[in-house]
């Protein structure tokens, strides 16, 4: 398997989806774009992998087109929580899954369905931000250097953390 090129990886899934996209020496990359000489597909493979829903999914052209949406939904629901297109776009993806309650020996219990399952990853990446919604909304933040984007929960006790990570951004302030 082809090794993560991105430089922050282990975020929330909806924040990992959106860091596909970053920045390297002042070059636009994408993973999902053919970074890091990976084809498309591979992209989505490896971001499969990374996220933990290698075992669950299949890394194929329709689950990257789906992505694709996702992704481009969840930026701009990010960048401007208001924006009612936005809404529209997290609830499209939404309309392609469901949660099913179960009951096991252990008590309660949920199983996801899609009707077709090249969206599974995408719906659970949108699915995973509403549950940053409930658990951490002012907690989502952009880096803070200006060249970087990535996206981050802060998990800092006195929620002040700026930028996505010690190693880069974190050393060059």
């Amino acid at each position: 398997m082809a090794v993560d090129p991105r430089p922050l990886t282990g975020e929330p899934l909806a924040l990992d989806l959106l860091n596909t996209r970053w920045t390297a020496d002042g070059e636009p990359l994408d993973l999902f774009a053919g970074a890091a000489g990976l084809t498309r597909v591979e992209g989505v493979t490896v971001w499969l992998e990374s996220a933990g829903l290698a075992g669950r999914f299949r890394a194929d052209a329709p689950a990257l087109i789906h992505l694709l949406t996702a992704r481009e939904a969840l930026a701009r629901a990010v960048a401007d929580p208001a924006d009612a297109s936005a809404r529209a776009l997290l609830d499209a993806v939404l309309e392609h899954g469901r949660v099913r309650v179960t009951l096991t020996a252990e008590g309660r219990g949920e199983r996801t369905e899609f009707a077709d399952p090249a969206w599974g990853p995408a719906w659970t990446a949108v699915r995973d931000y509403l549950d940053l919604l409930d658990s951490a909304p002012g907690r989502i933040r952009t880096c803070a250097s200006g060249d970087c984007g990535l996206r981050f929960r802060d998990d800092s006790p006195d929620g002040t953390r700026r930028r996505c990570g010690t190693a880069a951004c974190g050393a060059r302030a």
